[in-house]
């Protein structure tokens, strides 16, 4: 599973797991560059990410992780940064952009991830329902900021032509909202903006993008 000396120094190589928000991210952002990638399963049903193997590569016990050119880069936002100034990609059209695209991250890590919970509380394990009433409100007060800002005819959360980190670690943090139980319709905006990034080249939702097993993805031409 976590193996790798055999890798291309080069090639970017991802671990990550089929459920995971956090492993979404990441995945999104190489599957919209086109890029080539491996993918390397890490099976959190089975406690892999608590295994001596996996702790040894991310002492969190979590996914995702990535590697690339020597080096070992965790968390999903601090991926998402690393992949942006290294491929150039999604980086924001401007220098204020570019800040703004990481404010964004920074803000959904504190924000946006009491839509994951609301979906973890929801899907994977019961809790008091007290526990629900607190982050519930404070979930869709973050879905109702992010569809707040959208609201003033701007096509991605940073403005321009082009979607940044931003809006990737957005959504790809809030994607499960279904599963715990919160209606995209109740947030136009913020639905309108979830539909032009379903209709970018190589976009997929998690299930249909994330494999179950060890995969390599060699990319689109010419991305």
């Amino acid at each position: 599973m976590v193996n790798t000396a055999a890798e291309d120094p080069e090639r970017l190589v991802l671990f990550g797991s089929f459920t995971s928000s956090s492993s979404y991210k990441p995945m999104l952002f190489l599957a919209l560059a086109g890029l080539p990638f491996g993918f390397r399963t890490v099976n959190l049903k089975t406690g892999a990410q608590r295994s001596p193997a996996w702790l040894a590569v991310n002492r969190y016990g979590q996914v995702p992780a990535l590697r690339h050119r020597g080096l070992t880069i965790l968390q999903s936002n601090v991926i998402l940064d690393y992949l942006a100034r290294t491929t150039g990609r999604f980086e924001g059209t401007t220098e204020q952009a570019r800040w703004q695209a990481r404010e964004w991250l920074s803000w959904e890590a504190d924000a946006i991830t009491n839509v994951a919970k609301v979906r973890h509380y929801s899907r994977f394990r019961a809790v008091d329902p007290a526990v629900m009433d607190y982050f519930r409100p404070l979930a869709e007060a973050a879905l109702g900021f992010v569809d707040g800002t959208l609201s003033d005819g701007r096509d991605w959360l940073v403005g321009g032509e082009v979607p940044s980190i931003a809006d990737i670690g957005c959504w790809g943090r809030m994607v499960f909202m279904a599963e715990g139980g919160l209606d995209i319709g109740r947030w136009p905006h913020l639905h309108r903006w979830a539909r032009r990034l379903a209709a970018l080249p190589g976009f997929a939702l998690p299930y249909d993008l994330i494999p179950k097993k060890d995969t390599e993805f060699e990319g689109r031409p010419g991305a």
